[in-house]
């Protein structure tokens, strides 16, 4: 399964968008400073995740959410995400 996620920084609120087949591990990464966009910045929280069938659909996803270029847009998105998860019998 291949997931596109976004990553919130506690520490500057900034966003950043990715995707990968071993969630659990690339999280660790970014907190651990072992990625370069995101190292120095975090410590980061996992946010939004959204599962794609394919590598390519997950970049097309992702490439499709950094496109929108919004901050606006990535914490709607943060929004609808985390009012799902809070639904009784939700998946997550």
């Amino acid at each position: 399964m291949i997931v596109v996620y976004i990553l919130r920084s506690v520490t500057t609120g900034r966003f950043y968008v990715g995707h990968t087949e071993h969630l659990a591990q690339r999280l660790e990464e970014h907190n651990d400073g072992r990625s370069r966009f995101t190292k120095g910045r975090g410590p980061w929280e996992l946010v939004y995740t959204e599962e794609q069938g394919t590598r390519g659909e997950a970049m097309q996803r992702e490439v499709a959410i950094k496109g929108r270029k919004s901050k606006r847009y990535i914490e709607g998105l943060v929004a609808e995400y985390r009012a799902k998860q809070k639904k009784p019998g939700a998946a997550g």
